[in-house]
């Protein structure tokens, strides 16, 4: 066996990136990471260069790949370690470049160690982690990153040595809803009329809201809701990256995997969500409006998405990162996972030290906002208490 990296996707013909186990997440096929190098999203000068980790036979068969990026900052991340790049710093030492393995510009959830059918990821993990840290040391980068990955993969890469950290967001669970009102009925009385309050103030404004699958949204949707998309980054200080063309593109390739919630006047946009997703799980994603009203945010981007996973038998939605406001709206708090490798001795025994006082904190928030679920029974609704 052996390991080489790869600065382009194309490398790989889509079905065979695509055979390998974990692909079935729309952030992670061949279509959607292709799609990021081709239109000049991840490139050096935004501060992401893909150098993709593969593990091939030596007959060149591929057994496992590992998604990664070499980062020239934080951005884009949503596993916050700027206070580590200031002790660095503060320390007359270069925290980037940094390698991460992660899907660019979004926190979902899901495998990052893509294993070929019939491969054991508990024998291939440490030949990937241990491959890391040497590519880590002879190009002279301060460390390795792996961003949210499921909580095994977590664990393996911490059996390999690396310093695996918590986080918090919050995810809405199917409980075999028949509809949106069997949905409401296991919430609290104030909770179930706070939501059916802000739907109607998104039915009073007069527009049409509907889920259409990406490959159906017309050209002019995709421009309006591309303009909403960077006027909504531009307000927060941010750079939108994603061309439009990039997100035609994976509307057609990824086909029903892309949805958009559509809040229209007539036939024109005025707002939008843009979701991805598989058969069992929808990841909200980007969200952009012509002008702010009533309780068309929360329609498009959650009452939508949520009928949408009830309506096709989704078992989870995850709508974004953060967010104690999703609590009242059917959203519950749930681990995620991380796992990083530091090169410098001195600062993984810091950031080691900095780790276990984070976790207790980062468990009683999680269980404090536990305590907030809006559904009258908080078992229910989660998959952990």
């Amino acid at each position: 066996m052996r390991i080489r990296t790869i600065d382009r996707l194309d490398t790989f013909l889509a079905e065979q990136w695509d055979s390998l186990v974990g692909t079935d997440n729309p952030f992670l096929s061949h279509a959607f990471l292709s799609a990021l190098e081709r239109h000049e999203v991840v490139i050096p000068s935004h501060g992401w260069q893909p150098m993709h980790l593969v593990l091939e036979s030596d007959a060149g068969e591929l057994l496992a790949a590992m998604p990664a990026y070499l980062k020239g900052h934080s951005w884009g991340e949503f596993v916050f370690d700027w206070a580590w790049a200031d002790a660095y710093a503060r320390n007359g030492l270069d925290y980037y470049p940094k390698l991460i393995m992660a899907v660019p510009f979004s926190p979902v959830n899901g495998p990052r160690l893509l294993f070929a059918p019939g491969q054991d990821p508990d024998q291939l993990a440490p030949l990937f982690a241990r491959a890391t840290e040497e590519l880590c040391e002879r190009r002279g980068w301060s460390s390795g990153h792996c961003l949210f990955p499921p909580e095994e993969d977590a664990r393996r890469l911490e059996n390999a040595g690396w310093l695996v950290r918590q986080g918090v967001q919050f995810h809405w669970h199917n409980a075999g809803y028949r509809d949106f009102d069997a949905f409401l009925d296991g919430l609290t009385s104030k909770k179930r009329k706070n939501i059916r309050r802000e739907r109607r103030q998104a039915a009073a404004t007069g527009l049409h809201f509907r889920m259409q699958s990406g490959h159906r949204v017309s050209a002019e949707h995709w421009e309006a809701f591309h303009a909403y998309y960077e006027k909504t980054f531009l307000e927060h200080g941010n750079l939108a990256l994603l061309p439009v063309a990039f997100f035609q593109e994976i509307a057609e390739t990824l086909g029903d995997r892309v949805q958009m919630a559509q809040a229209l006047d007539g036939e024109t946009l005025v707002a939008a969500a843009l979701f991805l997703g598989n058969e069992q799980v929808l990841y909200g994603r980007y969200w952009g409006c012509a002008r702010e009203l009533e309780g068309v945010h929360f329609e498009t981007c959650y009452y939508q998405g949520i009928e949408h996973c009830i309506r096709t038998g989704i078992r989870r939605f995850e709508p974004g990162a953060q967010g104690t406001h999703k609590i009242p709206r059917g959203f519950v708090p749930e681990r995620t996972w991380s796992a990083h490798w530091i090169a410098d001795p001195r600062f993984r025994a810091a950031i080691a030290d900095f780790l276990q006082r984070e976790t207790p904190a980062v468990e009683r928030y999680r269980l404090e906002m536990t305590a907030h679920s809006p559904y009258k029974q908080t078992t229910a609704a989660s998959s952990e208490t």
